[in-house]
């Protein structure tokens, strides 16, 4: 698997790409934006980890500049940013995961592990959820009659986070963790959204396990 990082603490740049180059990856690092970006336009990479304040083209702006000359590649965030909407825009943006600074790198590849496990599920890109309805992983839309539903940013959230996980619990803490980025919510705002999600399915599809959170069951 070949990764771009784009960190410029240089210290631990050095240290994630000899750890990940141990784990068997290769890794080409980069401390400035325009240089990432400069070497995926003229490369093909599987897996990108971008740190969000960084020099020339900051992480979020460079993920965004990709993804709008149509080059799509999961992305993990690392960065020591706690604000919400900075965040909350990683997630917007298509971002697989965010790691929160610091961290243990071995830490950083359960969620490479993780991501993987998502990648290779969304490799199927069409999954088939009741008879009438269906969701597009890689394009993230829900479809009824093979239509596309109208969801807000949080229930499209809600959403592929559940089909990634059909048939599995999910519980608060993912919900949280997914679509809240890790942001002070309760569980009793985690609800109302998850109340608001299931009324606007025409089916029931949505179970609620009773103070752990809720299934999506996949209906033949």
């Amino acid at each position: 698997m070949r990764v771009v990082l784009l960190e410029d603490e240089l210290m631990l740049q050095a240290a994630i790409a000899e750890y990940l180059v141990s784990m068997g990856y290769t890794v080409d690092a980069f401390e400035d934006g325009e240089d990432a970006y400069n070497a995926i336009y003229q490369n093909e990479y599987d897996l990108f980890i971008f740190d969000i304040n960084t020099p020339t083209i900051d992480g979020l702006s460079l993920l965004e500049k990709l993804q709008k000359e149509k080059i799509f590649v999961p992305t993990i965030f690392i960065s020591a940013i706690t604000q919400i909407e900075q965040i909350s825009k990683a997630y917007e943006l298509g971002c697989y995961d965010y790691l929160k600074k610091p961290f243990h790198l071995k830490e950083l590849t359960l969620h490479i592990d993780r991501l993987l496990k998502l990648v290779d599920i969304q490799a199927k890109e069409i999954v088939k959820i009741s008879k009438v309805y269906s969701y597009n992983l890689k394009k993230r839309r829900l479809l009824f009659d093979n239509e596309e539903q109208v969801l807000t940013l949080k229930q499209a959230q809600i959403i592929n986070l559940f089909v990634v996980n059909i048939d599995k619990v999910v519980d608060f803490k993912m919900l949280r963790h997914y679509v809240w980025a890790d942001s002070h919510v309760d569980n009793a705002t985690i609800r109302a959204e998850m109340h608001r999600v299931r009324q606007i399915l025409k089916e029931d599809l949505i179970e609620n396990i009773k103070g752990i959170g809720y299934i999506l069951h996949r209906k033949k």
